[in-house]
């Protein structure tokens, strides 16, 4: 699985932004896809993860309902709608694929990785 990540940008608090993953190769509708995002200067977290048929969702604690993942399995997209930005929420955002289709939130669990995209968020 190759994986791309798009929608990234300087936004200011209190906006939304929607990321987008694009992916390639067979397996996507086997896969379980997720997102994560990394700050300079700190660890990779994890954002939000779905499940293969889309049944199942986990995000990270400090999403408090602010972020919503989905996917597309016909076009193999997984998408991250995020609303109600925070300076906080300002890194990379990667998107990820793991071969065993479940919603997982350990960045091990993972083992196809895109480039990522930038999100900035200005106060």
């Amino acid at each position: 699985v190759q994986l791309q990540a798009s929608g990234g940008g300087l936004v200011q608090a209190g906006d939304s932004l929607r990321l987008s993953c694009a992916a390639s190769g067979r397996t996507f509708s086997n896969s379980g896809m997720g997102w994560f995002r990394q700050a300079p200067g700190k660890e990779r977290e994890f954002v939000a993860s779905i499940s293969a048929r889309g049944g199942s969702t986990t995000y990270g604690d400090f999403v408090r309902g602010r972020f919503t993942i989905s996917r597309d399995n016909a076009n193999k997209l997984v998408h991250l709608q995020m609303k109600s930005l925070i300076p906080e929420d300002t890194a990379r955002y990667y998107c990820a694929a793991n071969r065993d289709g479940d919603a997982r939130a350990w960045r091990r669990d993972f083992q196809y990785w895109g480039q990522g995209t930038q999100v900035t968020v200005s106060s």
